[in-house]
């Protein structure tokens, strides 16, 4: 049997109908019985459905939209990024900066904030997204770090951990340096030093201030403060100092050495720094060093670009007899005030410095003669576009773009005679071409090779690498901090986060993921933590960790991201 609807004008009639056959065979339909009319029955059509139901001992399923009464309410709350701060945070744990907990107990029972848990959550926003110590506060709005309620965390207490991080700076270098002590060679450890300029906010003065003026790394004269890494050959940052924004490169370097070699059980250091540190002055000094061993301290320095000048003739054998027609890098040696001058040539850098220059020179001397046929032309009557020109102005034009063009050594331009006339210096020409492609290298180390010596010099490119992340990723500066310990407290947090940027970079190359730190990071954070409501019932979950995000995990050596009583509630 079945329901069976019937039209009859504009009226709708139910029946209960049944399907049979004819005594041909045929299918036809019969009415057993008529319902009424659809419009007068269809309020009472489901007490009809659940009496049939009870008459026959089932229950009635319930039905497929239920009335707004019966719908729960959903709700949903924001998202809070979880993978890169979870990654961080096992990272943290693994080298084991949460013994630094310790040393903030022991310090002063009076602290009532968790020191580590506030500074843990400062460095990983330096890594994340660096913000002001202000914007840390809305950075912990969405994002969920582990094991740290974010609610109770007030600006206050992130001034007050920087605050702890200072009084306990000693013990926390110790424990920094027992943690990267294994990490260090101890038979031979090549330190690598350099400093940068850190641009600083402000115009108050504070007794022992560190912001001063000085000349920038970025150029100009600017209210700075000046940061000192030494960093291991491997490129691991072991150490760091933050002096006066005027103080001079020169001075910095035996102190922070001193106190490196006194940290850390070297047997044997070898300084390598850049140009910038190198002098006589600082050679006296460097040699007057001592390890604790009674050691003299080994160096490695380059010479100055503005000092190449001083070596041109007593290269110029050298250069005849081997890198005049070398064809891939090659180095040698001589002596220099009882030193060891290195020498690296580089021959496709030669080739790539002296086209620069001949087509620099060729482009001054193009525009030159452009301008000695416009005033030939003026002589003889003929007149052409634009206001006319004279010779002296001509000449002081030209001279201009020789000095923008920085060839004043190669093109002379006579600005006293009456006429525009130049010349190229041919013989500075041939000076340039003997030191094109070549580095020179000031070292003391008796028992390396020329090759190592420079191999390991280009070690040093990856310091300033670390300074970029310092500047670009981590945002060490613009400091705007008035307080010379708060500025030196933020100095540290970025330095412990220059840490983990540099072993995350170790692990994902070891892994061979062809991915930054930056990236990584970037990739991680979108496995975000959710919550849903379902009437007065929180649901949470982790969204899917797809296959890129697992590799990375397993390239830093974390889990994946589960729900587990860490996680603070949202």
């Amino acid at each position: 049997m079945f329901i069976k609807l019937t039209r009859s004008g504009p009226r709708r009639y139910l029946q209960l109908a049944e399907s049979y056959r004819d005594e041909n065979g045929r299918v036809k339909q019969r009415t057993i019985a008529s319902l009424g009319r659809l419009e007068q029955i269809a309020p009472h059509l489901q007490t009809i459905v659940r009496g049939l139901h009870r008459v026959t001992a089932q229950e009635l399923a319930p039905a497929s939209t239920p009335s707004p009464a019966q719908t729960p309410d959903i709700r949903f709350e924001p998202a809070q990024a979880l993978g890169d701060v979870w990654a961080l945070d096992a990272l943290w744990k693994e080298l084991g900066f949460d013994q630094l907990a310790g040393v903030f107990r022991r310090g002063s029972s009076r602290r009532q904030i968790d020191v580590e848990s506030l500074l843990r959550v400062l460095v990983f926003n330096r890594l994340c997204d660096p913000e002001s110590k202000l914007g840390v506060l809305r950075w912990l709005e969405r994002t969920c770090v582990p094991g740290i309620d974010s609610t109770t965390i007030q600006h206050q207490h992130l001034l007050r951990a920087m605050d702890a991080l200072i009084d306990e700076q000693p013990a926390v270098d110790q424990v920094i340096a027992s943690l990267l002590r294994p990490l260090i060679d101890v038979e031979l450890s090549v330190v690598f030093y350099d400093l940068t300029t850190i641009r600083a906010e402000g115009l108050s003065e504070q007794p022992g201030d560190v912001r001063r003026h000085g000349r920038s790394k970025d150029g100009g004269i600017r209210r700075q403060f000046v940061l000192g890494v030494v960093q291991t050959a491997e490129g691991l940052p072991i150490h760091h100092e933050v002096f006066d924004g005027n103080v001079a490169e020169t001075t910095t370097l035996a102190g922070t050495l001193e106190r490196v070699m006194a940290r850390f059980p070297i047997r044997r250091v070898i300084a390598v720094a850049d140009r910038g540190l190198m002098s006589v002055d600082n050679l006296e000094a460097l040699q007057a060093i001592t390890t604790p061993s009674g050691e003299p301290l080994e160096f490695i320095l380059a010479v100055p670009a503005r000092r190449y000048g001083e070596f041109g003739e007593r290269l110029r054998p050298m250069h005849e007899k081997r890198f005049a027609q070398a064809s891939e890098e090659l180095t040698d040696e001589l002596d220099w005030n009882g030193h060891r001058l290195i020498v690296a040539h580089d021959p496709v850098r030669a080739a790539e410095q002296r086209t620069a220059r001949d087509a620099a020179i060729q482009a001054i001397e193009e525009q030159a003669d452009i301008w000695s046929e416009r005033l030939d032309a003026q002589d003889i009557g003929q007149r052409s576009r634009g206001r006319p020109i004279t010779d002296r102005s001509a000449a002081a034009r030209l001279h201009h773009q020789v000095l923008e063009a920085r060839l004043a050594r190669f093109v002379r331009v006579d600005l006293e005679g009456p006429l525009l006339t130049w010349e190229i210096n041919e013989q500075a020409k041939r000076g340039a071409e003997l030191l094109d492609g070549k580095l020179l290298l000031v070292s003391n180390v008796p028992d390396m090779t020329p090759e190592q010596i420079v191999a390991r010099y280009k070690s040093l490119a990856d310091i300033e690498r670390g300074f970029r992340v310092l500047k670009s990723e981590i945002e060490i500066g613009p400091v705007r901090h008035r307080l010379p310990d708060r500025i030196r407290a933020h100095a540290s947090l970025c330095f412990i986060g220059l840490i983990l940027h540099r072993v995350m970079r170790m692990r994902l190359r070891a892994a061979d993921t062809g991915t930054s730190p930056e990236r990584a990071l970037e990739q991680l954070s979108r496995i975000q933590r959710h919550q849903v409501y379902l009437g007065d019932t929180a649901h949470r979950g982790i969204s899917t960790v797809d296959a890129q995000q697992s590799a990375l995990l397993k390239a830093l050596g974390a889990a994946k991201p589960t729900e587990s009583k860490q996680l603070p509630l949202l």
